[in-house]
């Protein structure tokens, strides 16, 4: 049986837009005590967004944490009270133009759960009419269009690196192929 993990003390250190950050004291049943850093996020969203021309919808941006850009798929953080349904069609809209419909939940998962409680939500959908991108003042975004096979090809040369996006176009292409 795994040992648990009681907090007995949590510190907040950071309060910011998108991540909270404390650090809590635990006992870990009959191991002592240790310290956890913790973030905090809203959680976000992410699509497989499928054009009539059956080309998957990438964005490209600079992603300052990694200092390099990145191909993703359409991403981003839920809004206070907001679903992730609502979300993933704002999203879309916003990063890439698209409006999209017949929107799929395809899984929830934790990105990166040793430090943060961070939950996504991957979905599939329809891109329809493309309309004109509204991204937020400090996102400079390219939007991309590849086939499943030209992503899974540039996953393979280690051109797409982005987790959610790997594990979006695997899902997609494990959905497609049943």
């Amino acid at each position: 049986m795994m040992n648990k993990e009681t907090t007995i003390d949590t510190k907040k250190v950071y309060t910011g837009k998108i991540v909270n950050l404390r650090v809590d004291t635990v006992e870990i049943t009959g191991r002592g005590y240790a310290q956890r850093e913790l973030i905090s996020h809203r959680g976000g969203v992410c699509c497989v967004a499928i054009t009539d021309e059956n080309k998957i919808l990438f964005v490209k941006q600079f992603r300052k944490a990694v200092e390099k850009e990145l191909i993703e798929l359409p991403a981003g953080t839920l809004e206070a009270g907001e679903t992730p349904d609502q979300a993933v069609v704002r999203e879309v809209r916003e990063e890439t133009g698209y409006a999209i419909c017949d929107v799929r939940p395809v899984s929830e998962f934790y990105p990166t759960p040793g430090y943060s409680d961070e939950k996504g939500h991957l979905f599939v959908a329809s891109a329809t009419e493309r309309g004109e991108m509204r991204p937020d003042a400090d996102e400079d975004i390219e939007v991309l269009e590849f086939t499943l096979e030209e992503a899974i090809e540039k996953i393979e040369r280690g051109e797409i690196v982005d987790a959610k996006t790997i594990m979006g176009i695997a899902l997609y292409r494990l959905m497609r192929d049943k």
